[in-house]
């Protein structure tokens, strides 16, 4: 069960970056070039978020990798999926939801793209730092 879910959280991964890319596109494209909000972009984007958190945090409860022992703070993959992954992505994961929130909200276009492209953007850089990737000797997989 822990590999399939593991692996699921990995590859689920590509579908994420790729939607919070097109929706950061569609929200620029929105804010700068006066081009319509595309709220269908922003909402895949935001319940691929949602998907991956709910498989994180299952993944988080019977992960070997994670353990809360004396001096698990010195070892750097503990310490990784411990505090590090959990963190930076919850972090990501709420600033996304309120991009969207506050996008949903706007009435004029322009707004709503300025909101989505900013908030989305920021999350997205925030899981990039916060993915295990395999240069990072972490234990990480490309998928």
């Amino acid at each position: 069960m822990y590999n399939i879910l593991k692996h699921a959280h990995s590859g689920l991964r590509w579908v994420l970056l790729l939607a919070l890319v097109v929706a950061i596109v569609a929200g620029f494209q929105a804010w700068k070039r006066g081009g319509q909000y595309k709220k269908g972009a922003a909402l895949f984007a935001l319940i691929v978020t949602h998907t991956q958190l709910i498989l994180g945090l299952v993944l988080y409860f019977i992960s070997p990798l994670v353990n809360f022992e004396e001096g698990f703070m010195k070892n750097e993959v503990t310490r990784f999926y411990t505090i590090e992954h959990l963190t930076t992505m919850l972090i990501a994961i709420a600033l996304i939801t309120i991009g969207y929130s506050r996008a949903k909200r706007k009435a004029e276009d322009a707004a709503a793209g300025k909101s989505l492209f900013v908030f989305m953007l920021i999350g997205l850089i925030l899981i990039l730092l916060g993915i295990p990737w395999p240069f990072r000797g972490l234990g990480g997989g490309w998928f």
